[in-house]
């Protein structure tokens, strides 16, 4: 197993004085994300639908499924700031099974986390970044949005989706000087993978099995789709807009993927 190369030293104040919002702020890249940011020097708001603390500071509770819910966070962000200038749409939730297996419920649940979020949180953060000016809003899709992995189907679905809505938001809000990009992870080390490590009964061979299939030989940690989130986020990318941005160690650049 290759580790991952020592992380370069912060470029400090990249984000100075930035009003950051970040939902599924709880999870492991969502954290990452939010630290990241501080240590740019932005003010982040971390949030996720459960209250508690993390090594990112306080996460706020929203449900970002819910449009009331939504409503009084962004409420909050505009009587404390009156503006916005980055939204990381970080939240999801994943459901091992086919089509079939999938109840409706299901469905809906997955959707509702995956895309629909994105679509309450998008359309407030939007008036506040007319407000300040600019802004960049960076949604997470997946490498599932381009190709499917076995058992994922209600996921895989979710993830075009949002891959498609990133595209629209960039044509509609261009114009106002927002950009809107796509960040497509591959497999990554979080309680959501852990939790996939966990279903088999030889942990250690799947872990090496994940590692194997990747050309550099290893998944991603958290930090290394932080560092993308980033630049994205500020000054460097205001030229990039509209696109997906893979980053999953080479996984997808091959022309069959092994069956894990």
């Amino acid at each position: 197993m290759n580790k991952a190369p020592k992380p370069s030293a912060v470029k400090a104040n990249y984000l100075q004085n930035r009003i950051a919002v970040v939902t599924g702020g709880g999870g492991g890249i969502g954290q990452s994300i939010c630290q990241r940011f501080e240590a740019e020097g932005a003010i982040v708001y971390s949030v996720d639908i459960n209250h508690t603390n993390s090594a990112a500071g306080q996460i706020r509770k929203v449900d970002v499924t819910s449009e009331q819910s939504v409503n009084t966070f962004f409420d909050e962000v505009t009587d404390d700031h009156g503006q916005l200038h980055i939204l990381v749409n970080a939240a999801g939730i994943e459901i091992e099974k086919t089509i079939e297996e999938t109840t409706l419920e299901e469905w809906n649940r997955v959707m509702s986390v995956n895309c629909t979020s994105m679509f309450l949180t998008s359309r407030r953060a939007v008036k506040l970044m007319r407000k300040a000016g600019s802004g960049s809003i960076i949604n997470f899709g997946s490498y599932d949005g381009f190709i499917a992995d076995p058992m994922l189907a209600a996921y895989c679905a979710s993830k075009g989706a949002v891959h498609a809505l990133t595209r629209a938001m960039a044509c509609d809000h261009g114009p106002d000087n927002i950009r809107v990009n796509a960040v497509c992870p591959g497999y990554v080390d979080t309680p959501m993978l852990q939790s996939f490590f966990g279903s088999s009964g030889d942990i250690d061979s799947l872990k090496q099995a994940v590692n194997d299939v990747h050309p550099i030989r290893r998944y991603g940690q958290p930090e290394d789709i932080a560092n993308l989130v980033n630049w994205l986020a500020g000054d460097e990318a205001r030229y990039a807009s509209g696109q997906l941005w893979v980053i999953d160690g080479g996984l997808s650049a091959q022309v069959q993927q092994m069956k894990l």
